[in-house]
């Protein structure tokens, strides 16, 4: 019951946070990148409920506005990770030999390079826009799905369902699509979920380093870089943007661990 409780609730919160990234447009007060020199570093109010920034800018309406881009950079790095990930595995798992043995050797290399020192690297390399930290992002994000996928290919490919598929003529491809890979969903979708905060975090990471979202876009981790600087005048900047980056990685990660839980509970039956 506890499980299906924390699962209800974080989802709920999720589905929230992505309706307000969809329809961020029509929820902000104000323009995001609309100017005010006169109300610059204004206090929360019940004009502005989260404050204005340096530039006299709406902090609620930047707030709602990165959470476009916050997200997009998640669900783009996840969405990279799994495709990746997911072919990587699968023709590790399948064909085994010394291919298999050459893709795990890749996943170790990348194990053992720490990535914020390879992220940083490629967004200098790729650029600093969404495109290029999710690219980033994603490169660093693929082999805990494709060691997930391996193993299950590994375990489900002896089943005598698959070594009929084979006897009958399908091909690879065919046996991998229909009849291997949809029994890796459960696991996936557990990893995918717990990519989603280590991306919103680690863009919030590279917005501290100066290689976040360039202006006048605005992610939270950008939002948040730039109250840092007035966090003990002006401590609102900084507040606002660290509220909903904590609430969206926590809700991802309980619902993760939600799923993970039901999961487990539903094979020991």
């Amino acid at each position: 019951m506890y499980v299906k409780t924390q699962i209800i609730i974080t989802g709920t919160l999720i589905f929230l946070i992505i309706l307000v990234a969809i329809f961020a447009p029509a929820l902000s007060p104000y323009e995001y990148d609309q100017t005010n020199f006169a109300n610059a570093l204004r206090a929360p109010d019940s004009v502005h409920l989260m404050g204005t920034d340096q530039e006299g800018r709406d902090l609620l309406s930047r707030v709602i506005h990165g959470s476009r881009i916050s997200i997009a950079v998640a669900v783009g790095t996840a969405a990279m990770a799994l495709v990746i990930g997911t072919v990587l595995g699968a023709v590790s798992g399948y064909a085994g030999g010394k291919t298999d043995e050459l893709i795990m050797r890749t996943v170790d290399v990348f194990y053992a390079v720490p990535d914020l020192l390879l992220i940083v690297l490629l967004t200098l390399v790729i650029g600093t826009g969404v495109t290029g930290i999710v690219i980033s992002l994603g490169v660093m994000s693929w082999m805990r799905v494709a060691r997930i996928v391996r193993g299950s290919v590994l375990q489900i490919k002896s089943f005598e369902y698959v070594e009929s598929a084979r006897a009958l003529g399908a091909s690879p491809r065919i046996i991998l699509a229909r009849h291997i890979l949809p029994n890796t969903l459960s696991p996936l979708i557990v990893t995918v979920t717990f990519s989603v905060p280590y991306a919103i975090l680690t863009e919030s990471t590279l917005s501290f380093l100066g290689l976040g979202i360039s202006p006048p876009e605005a992610s939270w981790g950008t939002l948040a870089s730039t109250g840092w600087q007035g966090i003990r005048t002006f401590p609102h900047l900084i507040v606002f943007p660290s509220i909903a980056i904590f609430i969206t990685a926590l809700s991802f990660n309980l619902f993760g661990e939600g799923i993970r839980d039901l999961l487990a509970t539903e094979n020991s039956r």
